[in-house]
């Protein structure tokens, strides 16, 4: 079924003793804004909501390289194989939204050519989905504490034999709680063939987000999904605008979360 009425959302989470997400510029330490609080990115969540809607083993289109489960090496690779010799722009778009969850969610930029481009003619193509999360950023600002690591073993050899610099390493982790937002769309899921279930799908993501996705940088149990709040209006408008039902939650520091009321919109609230 299709969906037929606004969704907005929001989730708390906490870390602790972890690096959230990394900043490849700034020596993977976790991401800051210009004012001190950190920032986990909204592409970092939805890969992360990308992997947990593939490991309820659903198709998903753009695949991290630890869990590709069809063999293809590339995004143009399971793109071309799966749509063949069709050039038509309409048609494509009507089969990569039934074919992969993360495409009819999220949207996507297809510009392929094909392996044969005297047969496959490049595609272009543009899909905008119903499904839009923000970054997450900290209550608070962050204190980031940074440890120097040596590692167990040389990576490159040296000429006096001696040990190379690249032994040693920095480990950097903070404690926070972060809230982040989003919505959905039904105009848009309209468009793309998003439904009912599929909302569904992203919600129980949303409530197992850090399940499966433990690293060095992110111990077992140091990122925790604290609260998920889902408000579904009973319109494809929305009886309030997404600004007035997020600016309804407020979170404090220690992850508690209050909410005023909105008159006819009383929203589900799940314990992480």
């Amino acid at each position: 079924m299709i969906l037929n009425n606004r969704i907005d959302f929001a989730v708390v989470f906490s870390v602790k003793n972890a690096n959230p997400n990394g900043d490849p510029v700034g020596d993977n330490r976790p991401r800051t804004t210009s004012d001190g609080f950190g920032e986990v990115s909204d592409v970092c969540l939805k890969r992360k909501i990308r992997n947990r809607l593939q490991a309820n083993k659903n198709p998903i289109f753009v695949q991290s390289d630890y869990f590709c489960d069809d063999g293809e090496k590339s995004l143009s690779d399971r793109f071309n194989n799966y749509i063949g010799k069709d050039k038509d722009k309409e048609s494509i778009a009507k089969k990569v939204c039934e074919k992969w969850l993360d495409v009819r969610a999220f949207g996507q930029v297809f510009a392929f050519k094909g392996k044969k481009e005297k047969e496959i003619d490049e595609v272009s193509l543009g899909i905008r989905g119903p499904v839009t999360i923000q970054s997450a950023f900290s209550i608070e600002p962050i204190e980031v504490e940074s440890i120097q690591i040596t590692k167990s073993v040389n990576s490159e050899t040296t000429d006096k034999g001696g040990k190379s610099p690249d032994t040693m390493g920095m480990k950097h982790r903070v404690n926070a709680v972060y809230v982040t937002y989003g919505s959905i769309s039904p105009q848009l899921a309209e468009k793309t063939g998003f439904t009912k279930e599929d909302a569904n799908q992203i919600k129980e993501a949303l409530k197992t987000l850090f399940v499966g996705d433990e690293s060095a940088a992110r111990p077992s149990g140091s990122m925790k999904i604290i609260k998920v709040i889902w408000w579904e209006h009973n319109n494809k408008l929305g009886q309030y605008s997404s600004a007035k039902v997020h600016d309804s939650l407020t979170v404090d520091a220690s992850g508690e979360v209050s909410l005023n009321e909105l008159d006819g919109l009383k929203p589900e609230i799940f314990e992480g």
